[in-house]
């Protein structure tokens, strides 16, 4: 009787384990110089922004907080799904879906994105031969009024894991 119950205890935790999927997964938030990291990153991608907040964004993210710039930018992805190649080690790409466009980024750009999200706490998942980090709903604050002060305030963003 007892094997029976350690068997039915083993195929509940089995059953439960493979019923998470990433779309379960507590939204993500980060803060200060994370979050102007990843904002940093997919800016430049985004058609959402005027040519002026992708250069205040340029100018932020290489250290540069003395920008005429001065009204929040708000940088948003719909999706971003990154893959890294751990046979083929050359393979690295993203898909940057911003409403209906998708934007697909490979190389050092690419890598930069996926390094970004892993500093952002973005869990990997693996496939055969690959290494992915995904994200969903992101939308970063950037307060260039804030940045000023360096006081580490005026960059925050919020993110689901998981696509």
């Amino acid at each position: 009787m007892k094997a029976g119950r350690l068997i039915l205890a083993c195929a509940l935790v089995v059953a439960t384990a493979s019923g998470v999927d990433a779309s379960d997964a507590t939204p993500g938030k980060v803060s200060g110089s994370t979050a102007l990291a990843l904002a940093g990153v997919i800016a430049p991608l985004s058609s959402a922004l005027s040519g002026a907040e992708k250069k205040a964004m340029a100018m932020l993210f290489a250290a540069n907080s003395d920008i005429p710039y001065k009204k929040p930018i708000v940088v948003t992805a719909d999706r971003i799904i990154c893959r890294a190649g751990n046979v083929d080690i050359t393979v690295r790409n993203c898909e940057v879906t911003f409403g209906k466009k998708t934007r697909t980024v490979n190389g050092s750009t690419a890598g930069e994105i996926f390094a970004t999200e892993a500093l952002a706490g973005i869990p990997p998942d693996g496939a055969a031969g690959s290494n992915f980090e995904s994200l969903t709903k992101l939308s970063c604050t950037i307060d260039p009024n804030a940045i000023r002060r360096k006081d580490g305030s005026g960059a925050d963003c919020t993110f689901q894991p998981g696509n």
